[in-house]
């Protein structure tokens, strides 16, 4: 099936990515509201559970040998006839790590673009996302021979990602190693306070222990996006025609055992990873070559907020 290419100028070509699509994806996210500050910490600049000096009060207790006369509260002192003293919060840059798979499964794609590009726009919107919130940003795949990119702010953060994004999704990387390696990757990283952005084919997803899943999210903020297609979740009944490494093949999709197959290949995955991550308390989102690349981040500020 051909690639639909659509009217908007944010996503002319459906195949490949481009550098300067995923720059203008920014508008996107400057364009949106920021979000209310949750226990999760969807705005920035992030606030570290440390204690100490800042610009953010935390609480008042009482003094201890060493505080600060400065930081003294004279009104609860007053009131309690003890001394307090005022905490404050520590504020620092938090780290946005994108995690890309690049499985040749998401080289594919029958609506808007392909999965890859679809990919490559939504860990874009994550980036300017975090800048946005003043955050740090970073990337890695499942090499072995490439380093990720390494965290920065602003433009000289972003505009690094934006391009191996680009480099990443224009075709299957030959050295592809997978998911469970960027994974283990991510791991070994990923402080505490790190926002963690999966970028994922379902399949990919299963490929991983729920040991590492939770390694990757404990004491960070991890979110898992599911790359779909409208195909691959609700075929035609009909005859359908594919090209597949060279080869034509025809499928009879009204058939009940091909529509079996079908489900089994691409539908079910889907269900079971978001069960899977669901279990085990991770956030994941499905996202279709047909939404909005920044679509997910409405379902990011919905969970957010019902924990808040």
């Amino acid at each position: 099936m051909a690639v639909k290419t659509p009217a908007s100028p944010a996503a002319n070509s459906g195949t490949q990515p481009q550098l300067a699509q995923l720059i203008g994806l920014r508008e996107l996210v400057q364009r949106r509201k920021p979000a209310k500050r949750g226990r999760l910490g969807v705005s920035g600049p992030s606030m570290s559970p440390l204690r100490g000096r800042g610009m953010e009060y935390a609480e008042s207790r009482e003094y201890q040998h060493g505080d600060d006369a400065r930081h003294m509260d004279w009104r609860l002192t007053a009131r309690t006839g003890k001394a307090h003293s005022k905490v404050f919060q520590v504020e620092r840059e938090r780290l946005t790590l994108l995690v890309a798979d690049t499985s040749p499964r998401l080289y594919f794609g029958t609506r808007v673009c392909f999965k890859s590009v679809q990919a490559a726009r939504l860990g874009a919107v994550a980036v300017w996302q975090a800048i946005k919130d003043g955050d740090r940003v970073a990337a890695l795949r499942g090499s072995r021979a490439e380093e990720p990119q390494r965290p920065a702010s602003g433009m000289r953060g972003a505009l690094p990602v934006l391009n191996a994004l680009r480099r990443w999704y224009t075709e299957p990387p030959t050295d592809d190693g997978g998911l469970a390696m960027a994974v283990r990757h991510a791991i070994r990283l990923a402080k505490p306070g790190t926002r963690v952005v999966v970028l994922a084919d379902p399949r990919s997803v299963l490929d991983i222990e729920s040991s590492q899943w939770a390694a990757l999210s404990q004491h960070k903020e991890l979110l898992v996006l599911l790359l779909t297609d409208p195909l691959e979740l609700q075929p035609p009944s009909a005859y359908a025609a594919f090209r597949s490494q060279g080869q034509a093949i025809k499928l009879d999709l009204s058939a009940a055992a091909t529509r079996d197959s079908w489900d089994a290949q691409f539908a079910a995955p889907l269900r079971q990873a978001m069960a899977d991550l669901s279990r085990i308390g991770v956030r994941a989102a499905a996202v279709s070559t047909a939404d909005a690349p920044d679509a997910w981040l409405d379902l990011v500020r919905q969970s957010v907020s019902q924990v808040a």
